[in-house]
């Protein structure tokens, strides 16, 4: 399992579902009480959905809207516009990635400890996140874009809690075994993951924008 960046912790994740509070432990902030009129409508049946169906925004309700967010250049050993230089080199140490890892798996990685970052600036953190819009690129060679690795990135910061028991859920990093993810989150916001013909970026395969919920704590 790569190292965890050093940036902030999840806190205790609440999510509303049909009026009734769902609190699951996530790793060490001060508990938050629930949003004013921000309520994610669940699918029904699951103690481990992905992504919300949608997220109800009262007025009440004050949002952070984040920039589009790619991956930050931290593979010294990958030339300038390429996809490799933006693998973290301190999850990947020379920007080798291990079996089963694809590149957009490893940008997702970093994009995300950036939008971590990102809303930290602001005192918020990923378990104030209601909604996301992922854009991604084909790796080069590729027919289609890496849904699929996008999602193992998704998993290691975001959905990683049972909703019912509580407890942390394994993720797995490529084809690796599972283990604990790299930040213990419950929140399940809404989001679109969506491919594009290109990024603004030379290099980028993952650009990702999220909204997050203002004054919870």
């Amino acid at each position: 399992m790569p190292a965890r960046r050093a940036l902030v912790a999840g806190a205790l994740a609440l999510t509303l579902t049909g009026g009734a509070a769902v609190t699951a432990v996530a790793g060490g902030r001060t508990p938050a009480p629930p949003s004013r009129g921000a309520v994610q409508n669940l699918p029904a049946g699951s103690a481990n959905p992905m992504i919300a169906n949608g997220t109800t925004i009262g007025p009440l309700v004050t949002t952070y809207k984040s920039s589009g967010t790619g991956p930050g250049r931290l593979n010294p050993a990958g030339a300038a516009g390429t996809p490799e230089s933006y693998v973290d080199a301190s999850f990947f140490p020379g920007g080798t990635l291990p079996a089963g890892v694809t590149i957009t798996e490893a940008q997702g990685l970093n994009a995300l400890a950036r939008i971590e970052a990102n809303l930290a600036s602001v005192g918020l953190g990923l378990d104030d996140v209601i909604t996301m819009r992922v854009f991604v690129d084909a790796p080069p060679g590729a027919a289609v874009a890496d849904y699929a690795g996008f999602n193992r990135a998704y998993r290691q910061y975001f959905a990683n809690v049972d909703l019912v028991t509580g407890a942390t859920l394994p993720q797995p990093v490529g084809s690796a075994a599972p283990t604990p993810p790299l930040v213990v989150n419950a929140q399940r916001p809404s989001r679109s993951l969506m491919e594009v013909a290109s990024l603004p970026v030379a290099g980028w395969l993952v650009e990702i924008e999220v909204d997050a919920v203002v004054g919870r704590r």
